[in-house]
């Protein structure tokens, strides 16, 4: 029976490059996503759950890329590879619980409960991508949880994610939006690098492979994909017609409050 000895690991191993690209990816996969919900909102039939179709996958492309942009800075001094029927697993399970949050956050039901259920159920969706996909992971040894930093990771990804998108719901502009996205990226790529931290890497002891190096050329292929169709879909939903529309919606309320009226407009509101 082989022996495993603990070694450190290291998720950064290109410095901040990859948690700074992960983030990126994060926020913008949210972005789209919130922009797609306030869309899903103002338009009617078909077209509401064609927005929330399109927001979905952008989020769940967002979190997908985050996971594994991050995972490419990752080593543990031997080769690392991956699973890929898992690895697709992973994003589809990322698609589907962000279908599930944003199409409960676009019915008609009332924001005090959609909102903050919605954002529950996609930070529970987060933190059980990662573990999925950590599944995926294949490395000369075994890898052990800390319980407790694996439960403060889920509650950062849940709390977080609840703020993020209680401030997309009150949001009047489209800066206050791209904000709550930031805030959502943020939650995102935290519990990813504290679920990292609650992670201990047992090698077996004939492994070797001292100094071996991340699993960068392994997940290159894979993300390039989804890369790329979140860019596309991002480009999407900025030349959208809804752009101008919002644009109309708050000169509108400036001309209003010029005269004394109270408008109000949010994203998230009746549709």
């Amino acid at each position: 029976m082989l022996s495993a000895a603990s070694v450190p690991a290291n998720s950064f191993t290109y410095g901040l490059i990859t948690p700074a690209a992960a983030y990126a990816m994060a926020t913008l996969g949210s972005a789209v996503g919130l922009r797609c919900a306030m869309r899903a909102r103002a338009a009617a039939g078909g077209r509401r759950g064609g927005w929330l179709v399109i927001g979905s996958v952008a989020i769940g492309f967002g979190i997908f890329t985050m996971h594994f942009v991050a995972m490419a800075g990752f080593s543990v001094g031997v080769p690392i590879q991956y699973d890929m029927v898992r690895t697709l697993e992973t994003l589809g399970l990322a698609v589907l619980v962000s279908a599930a949050a944003l199409f409960l956050v676009g019915s008609r039901l009332p924001n005090w409960f959609s909102v903050p259920v919605g954002g529950i159920i996609l930070g529970l969706g987060v933190a059980s991508t990662h573990f999925w996909g950590m599944t995926g992971m294949q490395i000369a040894g075994v890898m052990r949880y800390d319980t407790r930093l694996v439960a403060i990771s889920a509650g950062i990804a849940v709390a977080v994610t609840v703020i993020a998108m209680w401030c997309a719901a009150r949001a009047k502009h489209l800066s206050t939006s791209v904000g709550s996205a930031l805030i959502m990226g943020l939650a995102f790529t935290g519990m990813h690098y504290t679920a990292m931290n609650a992670m201990t890497v047992h090698l077996y002891s004939d492994s070797g492979g001292a100094g071996a190096p991340s699993a960068l050329g392994v997940l290159t292929p894979v993300l390039v994909g989804p890369m790329l169709l979140l860019t596309l879909i991002a480009l999407f939903v900025s030349l959208d017609p809804m752009m101008e529309q919002d644009g109309r919606r708050k000169w509108g309320t400036r001309r209003g409050e010029a005269a004394g009226e109270k408008l109000e407009w949010t994203p998230f509101e009746r549709g």
